[in-house]
């Protein structure tokens, strides 16, 4: 396990990234506390080559990976698999211009799409350069690449959290990345996927049955992260059929709702969102459509009484 020194924190002190070998020749690169922007990234090193499993945040976040990744293993990472486009998975593709890029081929387009255009939403991150890169080699349900004779199978699992959810699943080892599809410790966020589409990608990443998984956020953890995660998508779901029928807004309904056991979640605020998101669904509107992201990120900050805490 390695700590690297180039991530400093000028506003709040955190734990510093861990790279955590979770089995033989594999790794999950663990940001606390796995705020906005604080994502996790793999790395699987084989004899002659890596491939890493998402890329991070800003400049110097990716730059510090790199680092960690060079104490760990001296081969060349030629891969790169992206399991959605948001930026804190996506932003660090353009440092290596040598590797093959994977996603989904919806993750290509809303990478190009996206470009930086959410980075208002985060003015206290300290982005640097980046390089805007998106996948060049795309699928669309299934994909298996191998690091050495380690086969690593790539799923289409979405629309979920976005409209391009993908997982990555060993199965000799047991060892699921699941991307965002598992929050483990903060509050699950589908504005631009779908409430009924994550639920079914919970289930679906259930059934594989992993004895590890490394989360898109949080620390490495056992299955049960994802019945918490269909826990609070289920408690989403009841609350916005009853506000829904209401006439209650989403923001009010977040203001009223008893969030309970799910109030130890970090980032209580993408409630908000999320519920936006489950009346689309109960208007009959299709899944991840386009929903208006300004003023629902307003609304957030509404709820939260000030800006999201972003530490990137």
């Amino acid at each position: 396990m390695t700590t690297p020194p180039s991530v400093h924190h000028d506003r709040e002190t955190l734990p510093p990234p861990q790279m955590q070998q979770v089995d033989p020749g594999i790794y999950a690169y663990t940001q606390p506390d796995g705020s906005w922007g604080l994502s996790n990234a793999g790395l699987i090193a084989g004899s002659r080559y890596a491939v890493v499993i998402d890329t991070l945040f800003t400049e110097a976040r990716n730059l510090a990976f790199r680092e960690a990744a060079a104490e760990v293993t001296d081969v060349p990472i030629t891969t790169v698999v992206n399991t959605h486009h948001h930026g804190d998975h996506v932003y660090g593709n353009g440092l290596y211009p040598q590797a093959t890029i994977i996603g989904h081929e919806l993750c290509r387009e809303e990478t190009i799409s996206t470009g930086l255009s959410i980075k208002p939403f985060f003015p206290t991150a300290d982005f640097g350069h980046i390089d805007v890169t998106p996948a060049f080699v795309t699928f669309t349900d299934r994909l298996n690449i191998y690091v050495d004779d380690l086969k690593v199978e790539l799923h289409f699992v979405g629309p979920a959290h976005t409209t391009n959810d993908v997982v990555a699943w060993i199965p000799e080892r047991r060892l699921l990345f699941t991307g965002d599809i598992a929050f483990n410790g903060g509050t699950p966020f589908f504005i631009q996927g779908s409430l009924a589409g994550h639920i079914t990608a919970c289930e679906r990443a259930k059934q594989f049955g992993a004895e590890r998984i490394v989360p898109g956020h949080g620390p490495v953890c056992s299955p049960d992260a994802l019945d918490g995660m269909i826990a609070y998508l289920r408690f989403i779901e009841h609350l916005a059929a009853e506000s829904f029928a209401a006439g209650i807004p989403p923001l009010e309904a977040a203001r009223r709702a008893d969030l309970g056991e799910f109030a130890r979640l970090d980032e209580r605020e993408r409630i908000v969102a999320n519920l936006y998101r489950a009346y689309s669904e109960l208007r009959g509107e299709p899944l991840a459509g386009p929903l208006p992201l300004p003023g629902i990120f307003a609304e957030m900050i509404e709820f939260n009484g000030g800006p999201v805490r972003c530490l990137a």
